[in-house]
């Protein structure tokens, strides 16, 4: 913990850490469960270990081959106490002044985001960097497509640095460009010339890609008239593509492109699922001439854990709980829940929320233990009872980020991330195209209402305040 922060800042630092929550947790100084215990391990364990996610949600997922490897973490970084670390990163921080910018993700370890000059969203936080034009440096306390859209944001001779080049995102993952380019042509023999146009003037397929893919299928999307969506507009994006195409390919999060197409009434049955391993995605050539949105088979690790089950019990022992998922959830955890939206909308809809509520919250546990530590009159838990961190997130640690500051402080920069401009082009014009896809905002309502009217007085100030419309 900092050696100068308050007693306050210190107890809320100390019960907003979920690292020390493990810790606890793992030598039986504390009640409560891990997925592993191998997440009180220092990343660096893993970096020189087999290929993987590391330890926690997505543990179980199967990394792409040639996926980024961090290379071995300086021994005085990882035997350096916390303390040492926190003094090193302030110092470091110091030095550079406005030469760098910190951006920490919502579902970073709080150990990082309290050193974060911005946190936020994937998206919020790449326009905040754009915030600061004189800095040479833009360190992304977060995972590659962040890193990825940053660069791809900023200027040329600004660097966009992850302190951790193996802090990937599986979801990302499964989808890859080969992938969808196959499917883009076995489409393309279901439903003919892909850009011809039909007597409303709409193409057969629009691509629609979630913020949580790569550079590389952003640009795809972008050469083949589709845009980029976020949990937060992805209902205007869809509502958009309709008005120029037939139907829509979503992907890679099947969960996300079913949640918002069921709630704007398209059919379960006219969403088949398309699985990049089978031929047609396997389906028949009959259901997808009768497709609306065509669901990529991928997901999120994280908010695959939440189940109905874990809302009943939190309903039981909890009465009057207001249950607040992300659009990542399965679709039945999302209808059994009193709203769905995206981080940004969470974050909001508690700060709304009149004192005394109760809270059973669907994401991430570092942005859920950090919102009950900063709001303590309300009571706030995840609805999953077992501690499982997202793997890649977790990957940044206090020492990557000392070591990425002080090899700045020395003149030198590593784990730089840049997008080829021949990806980046055509990427930044699906990105274009989602900025100009803005929901509309909500009308604020007086705070002691229904869990939707405060969600909705929550979304309408996040729109008027925010400067782009808000992602994963």
């Amino acid at each position: 913990m900092s050696t100068t922060a308050t007693t306050p800042e210190r107890e809320v630092r100390l019960a907003a850490s979920v690292d020390r929550t493990i810790r606890l947790i793992t030598t039986g100084k504390a009640a409560g469960e891990t997925c592993t215990p191998d997440l009180a391990e220092g990343p660096w364990e893993f970096d020189a270990g087999p290929a993987g996610y590391g330890p926690g949600s997505s543990m179980g997922d199967v990394i792409p081959t040639g996926s980024p490897r961090q290379g071995a973490l300086p021994a005085e970084y990882r035997e350096a106490s916390d303390a040492e670390l926190h003094d090193r990163i302030r110092a470091a921080k110091a030095t550079l002044g406005e030469k760098v910018v910190i951006l920490g993700h919502f579902y970073q370890r709080d150990e990082v985001v309290q050193h974060a000059d911005f946190t936020g969203d994937s998206f919020q936080l790449a326009n905040a960097a754009m915030t600061r034009p004189d800095a040479e440096a833009i360190v992304f306390c977060g995972v590659h497509f962040m890193a990825e859209t940053a660069d791809m944001l900023s200027r040329p001779d600004q660097a966009v640095i992850l302190p951790n080049l193996a802090a990937g995102c599986s979801m990302a993952d499964m989808a890859d460009e080969s992938g969808v380019a196959e499917c883009w042509e076995q489409l393309e023999e279901v439903y003919g010339d892909l850009t011809a146009t039909d007597a409303d003037g709409r193409v057969p397929v629009i691509p629609v890609t979630y913020m949580n893919s790569s550079a590389a299928l952003k640009g795809f999307v972008g050469r083949n008239g589709g845009i980029v969506c976020t949990s937060s507009n992805a209902k205007t994006v869809l509502e958009q593509a309709f008005e120029r195409g037939q139907r829509v390919l979503f992907f890679p999060d099947q969960h996300l492109g079913r949640n918002t197409a069921k709630a704007m009434g398209v059919p379960l049955e006219a969403m088949p699922m398309w699985n990049p391993r089978k031929a047609l995605g396997g389906n028949a050539a009959e259901s997808l001439a009768d497709a609306r949105v065509i669901l990529w088979h991928g997901f999120c690790s994280v908010h695959k854990r939440f189940t109905v089950d874990q809302i009943e019990r939190a309903r039981a022992e909890h009465p009057g709980v207001q249950v607040i998922v992300h659009p990542e959830c399965p679709m039945p955890v999302v209808d059994a829940a009193d709203a769905a939206g995206s981080t940004d909308f969470i974050v909001k809809a508690i700060q709304a929320a009149p004192p005394g509520s109760t809270f059973a919250i669907g994401t991430e546990i570092n942005l859920v233990q950090r919102l009950a530590a900063e709001h303590p009159e309300h009571e706030i838990f995840c609805l999953d009872p077992v501690v499982c961190p997202c793997s890649t997130m977790y990957r940044i640690h206090p020492g990557y980020l000392a070591w990425v500051l002080e090899e700045l402080v020395a003149g030198r920069v590593v784990n730089r991330i840049s997008v080829a401009d021949d990806v980046a082009e055509p990427a930044r014009l699906a990105l274009e195209r989602m900025l100009a896809a803005k929901p509309p905002a909500s009308v604020p309502v007086p705070a002691g209402s229904t869990i939707a009217a405060a969600t909705d007085a929550a979304a309408a100030r996040s729109a008027s305040t925010a400067t782009a419309a808000t992602g994963a």
